[in-house]
C-alpha cells in the first residue's frame, strides 16, 4: 500500500483500504501480546542459566514492545488526516497528504529504535541457549548473529540513512532464518527435559 516516494498514491492506498489497513495494525498489536508470553517463556526456560540475564531478557523485550506499541499511533495518524473533519480545513489536501506520509516515515524509524531493543535481546537469548545444554547452540548463534544484524541496520538509519537503504533487505536475512529456526525448533523438538531438569535443580 505504501508507494516510495509517492505521497498521492500511497494516501489513496490507505484511504480506499481503510479495513485492511486497520487489520494489519491490529494484527501488529495483537502479536505484541503475544511478545508477552512468548518472554515469559524465556524468563521460565532460561532463568536458572543465569537469572539477572534471563530478567534482562524481559527488560529489554517490554521496552521494545512498549516502543513499538506506541509507534503504532504513526500508521493511525493518516486515517486521522483522511477524516472529514471541520478542523482539517486549515490544511490543503497536499499538506495532508505530506503530514500522512511523514507519520509513515516516523513509524519505520519508531520501528528501528523499537528494534535497536530487540537486538539486544537477541543478544542475551543466544548467550543463554549457548550455556543451557537443553537446547543446540547453534541456535544460540544464531540468535547471536541476527542481533548483530538488527543493531547494524537499526543503528545505519539513525546514523547513516542512505547505508541503511543498501543494507536492506539484505542485512535481515540472518534474523529471518534464526527466529525461524528457533520457533520451529520449539514447536516441533522442544528442548531437552533432561538437561533442563538438571539445570533448574543445580
Amino acid at each position: 500500500m505504501i508507494v516510495p516516494a509517492d505521497v498521492a498514491a500511497t494516501t489513496h492506498n490507505i484511504v480506499t483500504s481503510q479495513l485492511l489497513w486497520r487489520a494489519g495494525i491490529a494484527g501488529d498489536l495483537v502479536m505484541h501480546v503475544c511478545d508477552g508470553i512468548l518472554v515469559v517463556v524465556y524468563y521460565l526456560l532460561f532463568r536458572r542459566v543465569n537469572q539477572p540475564l534471563a530478567l534482562l531478557v524481559v527488560l529489554l523485550s517490554v521496552v521494545q514492545t512498549a516502543v513499538l506499541v506506541s509507534n503504532k499511533m504513526n500508521l493511525m495518524t493518516p486515517l486521522f488526516l483522511a477524516e472529514r473533519a471541520n478542523y482539517l480545513e486549515a490544511f490543503t489536501s497536499q499538506q495532508l497528504q505530506a503530514l500522512s506520509y511523514l507519520s509513515l516515515k516516523a513509524h519505520d524509524y519508531g520501528f528501528g529504535v523499537g528494534l535497536i531493543f530487540f537486538g539486544f535481546e537477541c543478544l542475551i537469548l543466544g548467550y543463554l541457549i549457548i550455556k543451557s545444554g537443553f537446547m543446540p547452540a547453534a541456535l544460540g548463534t544464531m540468535m547471536q548473529v541476527a542481533g548483530v544484524c538488527y543493531l547494524v541496520n537499526s543503528f545505519a538509519l539513525v546514523l547513516h540513512p542512505a547505508l541503511a537503504i543498501s543494507l536492506f533487505p539484505f542485512i535481515m536475512i540472518p534474523p529471518f532464518i534464526a527466529e525461524l529456526s528457533l520457533c520451529l525448533w520449539l514447536i516441533v523438538k522442544g528442548i531437552n527435559e533432561e538437561k533442563w531438569k538438571s539445570v533448574t535443580s543445580s
